[in-house]
């Protein structure tokens, strides 16, 4: 069938690509400690999309040398999705909970990396969303469609919150990704009684603090991990990728519901975690998704630590 942006956006599509291309799941793990934070990067698999879903706003021609230098397909891409887990005191906290088993087939595999780390899902006490696409908010539940970090509470930036739960999004939207917003309300309803809001600027738990980085999605966060003077920042997707995002931070990426303020975002961001040489962890970024940000003479560049 034709592999298409509209396709993978409508909620089946990338699952034969997948197939078809023999993708298989590479458990990665990170870890960083940061003075009595204990911070595990683990791999939720990955996802296979068109790589027009990213590049489709974009010059092809300005494009060429990027997806040359970084040894890129121009049809398809397999980004990696890196779930971070944080171990604090008596707290096991998870920011995100990858695609669970209804996205895509190479990924939902989070429940395999917290198995390798001794970790079940009722140990897990907190849950901190970047925000709700599929990829990082359908593995609330199991296989029977039941609730299943049984012990957790949940957190999310309220802005993000109000989009996703406001019974207009779904016709707003746009076709491609309705089944986004069906899905991610039906996910959130579940969990209502347990979640509450946070806004940017918020210490939301210990040693935590929330950083709007809006655009990816209305009300996408980011999250300052800080135990003294050790940092780390987990940037969700508001950093999409280690290759088109940092060469051309100011290019409108077709996977943002809002381009023209994600780009804004990444600019501002980027600058930032250049000057203060402060370590990222970003949920596509490749080679384990852990590093730092660079600043060249035309850009940035993502130095992985692995």
């Amino acid at each position: 069938m034709p592999y298409s942006r509209r396709n993978f956006l409508a909620g089946g599509a990338g699952l034969t690509a997948a197939t078809a291309l023999g993708l298989t799941y590479t458990q990665a793990h990170a870890q960083i400690g940061l003075g009595a934070i204990k911070l595990d990067v683990v791999s939720d698999g990955s996802l296979t999309i068109p790589a027009d879903f990213t590049f489709g706003t974009m010059s092809k021609e300005a494009l060429a040398p990027i997806i040359e230098k970084y040894n890129l397909s121009s049809e398809v891409l397999t980004p990696p999705c890196n779930v971070t887990l944080m171990r604090h005191g008596d707290r096991t906290i998870l920011f995100d909970v990858g695609s669970g088993p209804d996205f895509t087939p190479n990924a939902g595999k989070l429940l395999e990396s917290l198995d390798a780390l001794g970790v079940s899902p009722d140990d897990v006490t907190d849950i901190i969303f970047t925000h709700a696409h599929p990829d990082h908010l359908w593995g609330l539940l199991d296989d029977f469609d039941d609730p299943l970090f049984t012990q957790a509470t949940y957190m999310m930036g309220k802005t993000e919150w109000d989009y996703w739960m406001d019974p207009d999004t779904v016709n707003e939207i746009g076709e491609a990704r309705a089944s986004f917003a069906v899905g991610a309300q039906r996910r959130l309803e579940m969990i209502e009684d347990s979640m509450s809001f946070f806004k940017d600027g918020d210490e939301i738990i210990p040693g935590v603090a929330a950083r709007a980085t809006f655009g990816h999605t209305p009300g996408h966060m980011a999250f300052e991990i800080r135990d003294g003077s050790e940092s780390a920042m987990i940037v969700g997707d508001c950093i999409g990728n280690h290759h088109v995002a940092f060469e051309q931070p100011a290019w409108i990426s077709g996977s943002d519901q809002d381009g023209e303020t994600a780009a804004q975002t990444r600019l501002r961001l980027l600058d930032q975690l250049a000057a203060e040489k402060t370590r990222i962890i970003g949920f596509h970024l490749t080679d384990g998704g852990t590093g730092y940000v660079d600043k060249t003479a035309s850009g940035y560049h993502f130095v992985a630590e692995a």
